[in-house]
């Protein structure tokens, strides 16, 4: 696991302690960025579920300006802070350690790009959608990252997100969505 490409191209990530959680692979977090174009590295970051942090670290590599982590597990915050000195991106970043339907229910400064990665068959993912689709989390034009897994319930979505891309990369499914208005390209 590393660093793609940008200014942190080549580093070399840490996972989290245990199996918790699911690291994005290199070749799904390619997919991901190539996808996104230059969305994938601007504006203000969200990277929730964030593990170890790779797809944060991703976009603050590739130009973000800032980028939020969270995550409830004392071995990914201690990953992601890890993985944010190796890569020199800390200055741009803030590490949460919480509940992520918490924090986003606190977050009044809307968001340019969320990466979202929770764990497969996760059953509050309605729930989540509906928080990432209020214009406090998400601007107008927002783009929205959900990784699922290829035998998860399809995602029902809240009005304000529509789906721009969805695509198969082994067991894992990626849903490109914009918030807001429908007719915004990406990439």
């Amino acid at each position: 696991m590393r660093v793609i490409a940008g200014e942190a191209g080549g580093i070399v990530l840490v996972a989290p302690r245990g199996t918790a959680t699911r690291p994005t692979t290199d070749k799904v977090k390619g997919a991901i960025f190539g996808m996104l174009g230059e969305a994938g590295g601007a504006g203000r970051v969200l990277d929730l579920f964030a593990g170890s942090g790779g797809l944060g670290i991703e976009a603050l590599s590739r130009g973000a300006d800032s980028c939020d982590f969270v995550d409830r597990g004392p071995d990914a915050i201690a990953a992601i802070v890890t993985n944010l000195a190796k890569s020199r991106l800390g200055e741009s970043a803030r590490v949460i350690r919480g509940d992520v339907n918490r924090f986003l229910d606190a977050v009044r400064q809307p968001y340019d790009l969320i990466l979202c990665d929770p764990p497969y068959g996760w059953v509050a993912m309605g729930d989540l959608l509906l928080q990432l689709a209020r214009p406090e989390v998400t601007s107008d034009g927002a783009v929205v990252v959900v990784e699922t897994g290829r035998r998860d319930p399809p995602l029902v979505l809240p009005g304000r997100l529509t789906v721009n891309r969805v695509r198969m990369h082994g067991d894992t499914v990626v849903t490109i969505m914009r918030a807001g208005h429908p007719y915004f390209p990406i990439g």
